[in-house]
């Protein structure tokens, strides 16, 4: 059993750190946000694990393919060490039940709101998940976030501000932040 030590953050992609374009079908179409680099870093610097987490329906569906996944986390890691800032982990859930495209055409716990992501970082890395964040642009990402005991950020990048104007009667985020710079802000004052 891993003794939990440090709390993470746990980052959605698109929409939290990146642009949101849709299906990221190739890697030139990647834009990062030009706060994302300061906001990893100072949560670098805070001793949190930076830890990504993401759906990828995008491969069930056929539209790209796993190595297209890894190819555009590896782009980001490099741009990100431009700027003195690392993730500690990339997690992405390849599955959706729609899809065409075996073996990912199925039900799984690993899609957000779904923990299994999660709960393989937390045994990776020691983390606990009580002393651990979710930010995303999805109320799915909140959801995360109390499956696993964690406190929830909606930013309003992304699909954010619709999900803001969108409020669940079940659900509510700890905090609203206009972006991850923001969040990361929040967080640091709420540790």
């Amino acid at each position: 059993m891993t003794e939990f030590q440090a709390g993470a953050v746990f980052l959605d992609r698109d929409g939290t750190i990146i642009e949101e374009i849709g299906y990221l079908d190739r890697v030139d179409r990647l834009s990062l946000y030009p706060f994302s680099i300061d906001a990893i870093r100072a949560l670098n610097r805070s001793g949190f694990r930076v830890v990504l987490v993401t759906n990828q329906s995008g491969i069930a569906r056929g539209f790209f393919t796993a190595a297209v996944v890894d190819e555009v986390h590896r782009h980001l890691a490099s741009l990100l060490a431009e700027g003195g800032a690392h993730i500690d982990g990339y997690y992405y859930c390849p599955h959706h039940p729609d899809g065409h495209v075996e073996p990912y055409a199925i039900r799984c716990a690993c899609r957000k709101p779904g923990r299994a992501l999660v709960d393989r970082a937390i045994e990776e890395f020691g983390i606990d998940p009580a002393r651990s964040f979710v930010v995303g642009d999805r109320w799915l990402d909140v959801e995360l976030a109390r499956a696993v005991g964690g406190r929830g950020i909606l930013v309003r990048t992304g699909y954010g501000a619709a999900e803001e104007r969108r409020p669940r009667t079940d659900l509510s985020a700890d905090a609203v932040a206009d972006n991850l710079i923001a969040a990361v802000g929040w967080i640091l004052r709420h540790v």
